[in-house]
């Protein structure tokens, strides 16, 4: 079948399957554009990795709050460059006809597996986005192996603390969703928000490093979403926290990191 990508909205209208990708903070008024044109039939799934900065809900509930149908989420490690040069690569869906998106989406480089858990489905790959850019700082300030480890693993575990307490399941974390995303955004190349994370780190201002992007890094956009959600729920993301208020508030990354290291002991 035939593949394309459009900024038209009216290219979509004989579409059977319509994938999301663009970024979080136009993810609302893109889908309202398109929904007129958006066939009643088809499959529609959204690759994009954010939460909505105003109402703080996932993708697909703001999909659902613009269209009034459910979609699915298609989510994992998977930079775009690699997929491109058919590097061998795995990813999950979740939500509405998942099975059917898995059965489009497979390939001999592609493998894509299904979930039932569209909430830690879409919440590991939005958060992992606010640890990557933590470890890019790491990478900026010029810490080791060490470093990055116990972030990653600290992350993920606030990650999972938040995402339970929204309904989804721990176990999904764990999955290509959740540390297998994190590992990779955390420890590529590719990765956008982990080179913000380190231009961070060696002192660069962010207005003068996001003036200069063109592409987005979800994460900066969205550690204050991610960070509220926490208050509101009663979660600690000390991590997350950190990350805010670097981003918002011009904190000194060196002295983010000397708070988070001076916190009080606990267990694990």
């Amino acid at each position: 079948s035939a593949i394309s990508w459009t900024s038209s909205p009216a290219d979509a209208k004989d579409a059977d399957l319509i994938v999301l990708v663009v970024p979080s903070r136009f993810f609302r008024t893109t889908l309202a554009t398109f929904k007129p044109h958006l066939a009643a039939n088809a499959l529609i799934v959204s690759a994009t990795k954010g939460i909505d900065e105003q109402s703080h809900h996932r993708m697909s509930q703001t999909a659902f709050d613009v269209l009034g149908r459910d979609i699915a989420a298609l989510s994992g490690p998977s930079h775009a460059e690699e997929v491109a040069r058919g590097v061998p690569t795995a990813v999950t869906v979740a939500g509405k006809n998942a099975a059917a998106i898995q059965k489009a989406f497979m390939g001999k480089t592609f493998r894509v597996y299904t979930s039932d858990d569209v909430i830690g489905v879409e919440l590991g790959g939005a958060l992992k986005n606010i640890i990557a850019v933590a470890a890019g700082i790491l990478d900026g300030i010029g810490l080791g192996d060490n470093s990055k480890a116990a972030l990653m693993t600290r992350g993920l575990a606030e990650i999972t603390r938040l995402g339970t307490a929204l309904g989804a399941k721990p176990e999904t974390f764990s999955g290509l969703s959740g540390v297998g995303d994190l590992i990779v955004t955390c420890g590529s190349r590719h990765s956008r928000n982990r080179s913000v994370g380190e231009r961070l780190g060696k002192g660069e201002s962010l207005k003068d490093i996001m003036g200069g992007m063109k592409q987005v890094a979800e994460g900066i956009w969205n550690a204050k979403a991610a960070r509220d959600l926490a208050r509101e729920h009663g979660i600690s993301m000390p991590i997350t926290e950190e990350v805010c208020q670097i981003v918002e508030n011009g904190k000194d990354p060196r002295q983010a990191l000397k708070d988070l290291m001076g916190r009080d002991p606990k267990a694990e």
